[in-house]
């Protein structure tokens, strides 16, 4: 009979939510995040034994957490999972590597006359904004990203000339209603300490591409669209190495009204959550340095 092992372990705290006020001058500035800490290290004795002499708590972490939303700042998120993450493995021994990952949430100033009021926001309703950072003995990883990007085109998208078999029912369009919430992840090439990046002039150009190209492209399936996506990415951020995408199809299927003698020229439709189709992609480039554990998340230990 085979023996039985630990294999890869990881612990930390999960979606600690803190909000930051920064009171300055009398226009205050707010950063609202949701942040997981995942410590990776030999920790078996924990497992094997139960002896915890080298686990930090999952609440010292929560504890740091928010401390360091005042002592170093929340400038950008990829920054402030940087200095998190650097900590936990320059100061703690047993700790080999840490992984930060943060969902930030978007508000918008309240107008009152006509002017931007100093220190009252209502809650953006578009994308969430997120950043994974790795820090291990080998160098540093971040990856950029958002997830909620709720985005729809009313024409400019076919998906025809598809393969059938005996249980194909779908009628091929040439003019169809194409939407998607989607998810996107850049990897920065870099894994050097010295980061030179504007992290939210990114950010913004990043997003205005994947939605330029959403838009502009005709689109014979959702497929070709994502590729289009990442490639205008990268080519317009030397700086960045890999776009990952994932694409729920939200489908809009016309609704038949000829049973009450109204012609519908694709104008109503039924809008379906589920099931849905599900198309994701890579795109890369062919030089792109090694992902290392840029990709080896916390939240998505299991899937």
């Amino acid at each position: 009979m085979s023996g039985i092992i630990l294999g890869d372990d990881q612990y930390g705290k999960a979606e600690n939510r803190l909000v930051r006020i920064y009171r300055d001058t009398d226009r205050h500035e707010i950063r609202d995040i949701n942040v997981s800490t995942c410590l990776r290290g030999d920790f078996s004795a924990a497992y094997l034994t139960g002896d915890q002499s080298n686990v930090l708590p999952t609440d010292s972490q929560k504890q740091t957490v928010y401390a360091y939303a005042k002592e170093k700042g929340l400038a950008s998120i990829e920054e402030y999972g940087l200095e998190l993450a650097r900590h936990f493995v320059r100061d703690v021994e047993p700790v080999r590597a840490a992984r930060i990952e943060v969902d930030e949430f978007a508000w918008q100033r309240v107008i009152i006359d006509g002017i931007e009021h100093d220190h009252t926001w209502t809650r953006k309703g578009q994308e969430v904004r997120t950043a994974a950072v790795t820090v291990d003995g080998d160098g540093e990883w971040v990856v950029g990203g958002l997830k909620d990007l709720v985005i729809l085109k009313s024409t400019g998208s076919e998906f025809s000339g598809f393969l059938t078999d005996r249980y194909t029912v779908l009628e091929a369009t040439h003019d169809r209603v194409m939407a998607t919430s989607l998810v996107a992840q850049w990897r920065f090439g870099s894994t050097e300490e010295d980061w030179s990046v504007d992290w939210d002039k990114v950010y913004a150009g990043v997003r205005n591409q994947l939605v330029t190209q959403f838009a502009h492209v005709h689109s014979l399936a959702l497929q070709q669209t994502l590729y289009e996506m990442g490639k205008a990415v990268l080519q317009q951020y030397a700086e960045i190495a890999e776009v990952r995408l994932s694409a729920p199809n939200k489908h809009h299927f016309r609704y038949d009204l000829s049973r009450f003698g109204v012609e519908n020229h694709n104008e109503v439709f039924h809008a379906d959550d589920r099931p849905y189709g599900l198309i994701q992609a890579a795109v890369a480039r062919d030089d792109a340095p090694d992902a290392g554990p840029a990709w080896k998340s916390q939240r998505g230990w299991l899937t």
